[in-house]
C-alpha cells in the first residue's frame, strides 16, 4: 500500500469551505505554498518558474467521508451525480487537483493566483501544466453538456466596501470574495447557503458571525450588497460575556465605526 507525505502546506485567507470558489479559473484568490524545508525541494523547484500554470496535487483535509452520489452546484435538474463524473471534495481518497497561475517562485515559496484551494492544505504534488498535453478543447464534457450555469452579477454599495475593508483589516476576513462565490450562482437559494429574508424584501447571507444584506434583480440577474452587520447582539457583546468564537472585539470595533449597523 502506497503512503503520501506532504511536501508542504497551501496558504491563504480562505479557511471555511464556502470561501473555496467553484473554479479557482474564475476567482482572484491567491495564495502560497509552502514547502518543507530540509528535503532537497530547492533543487526540485529549479526551472519551474518558466511555466505560466502549474498543477497542485493536494488532500482534502475537511472531508472525512465520502458519498457515491453527490449534487454539484450546477446539475441538470438538480439532481445526484456519480462522484467520478465530478470535482466533488467527498472523494474515497480524499485527492484532489487544481491548475493554478504560477505568480512567482522565492526560495520554497511559490506564489499562485486563480486558486481554489484553503487555508492550511496539504501540498502532494507539483507539476508543470503543459497546454500540448493537459488542454483537450474538444473533448465531450457529460452531463455538463445539459447545464447552462445561470451566474448574477454582484455588485457592493460604498458603504459596504468600506465595512468589508474594516472587517478585512481586523480578522482577515474576506466578505467581497465570500459574497462573490456565495451569490453570483442561486442567491436565494437557502439549501447551501445561511439565507434569510428581511422585512424589507431585502435578504441576509450568514458568514461566520457576520450579516452581508443584499437586494437582487431578477430582470437583469443582479445582486447589490448594501451593507454588512454584526451578528451579535447588544447583549451578546457586552463586557465579559463568554466569546466562543474570539472575535467580539472585533465587533465592538466594527459598531463603534459604524453606529446602528446590527
Amino acid at each position: 500500500m502506497a503512503e503520501f507525505k506532504p511536501i508542504g502546506l497551501y496558504r491563504c485567507p480562505q479557511t471555511y469551505r464556502y470561501e473555496a470558489p467553484r473554479q479557482g479559473v474564475f476567482s482572484g484568490n491567491e495564495g502560497v505554498v509552502e514547502l518543507n524545508g530540509n528535503a532537497g525541494f530547492e533543487d526540485a523547484l529549479r526551472d519551474l518558474p518558466g511555466f505560466s500554470r502549474i498543477w497542485i496535487l493536494f488532500e482534502f483535509h475537511l472531508n472525512e467521508t465520502w458519498r457515491p452520489m453527490v449534487r454539484p452546484p450546477v446539475s441538470p435538474g438538480g439532481r445526484r451525480i456519480g462522484v467520478f463524473a465530478t470535482r466533488s471534495p467527498h472523494r474515497p481518497n480524499r485527492l484532489g487537483m487544481s491548475c493554478v497561475r504560477l505568480l512567482g517562485v522565492e526560495g520554497l515559496r511559490i506564489f499562485v493566483g486563480e486558486s481554489d484551494l484553503l487555508d492550511r492544505t496539504p501540498v502532494l504534488d507539483i507539476k508543470p501544466y503543459i497546454p500540448k498535453a493537459d488542454a483537450f478543447p474538444d473533448a465531450r464534457t457529460g452531463w455538463l453538456e445539459e447545464t447552462r450555469p445561470d451566474l448574477w452579477q454582484v455588485t457592493f454599495e460604498e458603504e459596504a466596501r468600506q465595512q468589508i475593508d474594516l472587517i478585512r483589516s481586523l480578522s482577515g476576513l474576506d466578505l467581497e470574495n465570500f459574497c462573490r462565490i456565495q451569490l453570483s450562482l442561486d442567491p436565494l437559494s437557502s439549501d447551501r447557503k445561511r439565507i434569510s429574508e428581511e422585512d424589507t424584501g431585502e435578504y441576509a447571507i450568514g458568514c461566520r458571525t457576520w450579516q452581508a444584506v443584499f437586494s437582487v434583480s431578477e430582470r437583469d440577474k443582479s445582486v447589490r450588497v448594501l451593507r454588512i452587520r454584526s451578528h451579535y447582539t447588544e447583549e451578546e457583546l457586552a463586557p465579559g460575556t463568554e466569546d466562543k468564537y474570539g472575535d467580539k472585539d472585533q465587533h465592538r470595533v466594527f459598531r463603534t465605526r459604524f453606529p446602528g449597523r446590527s
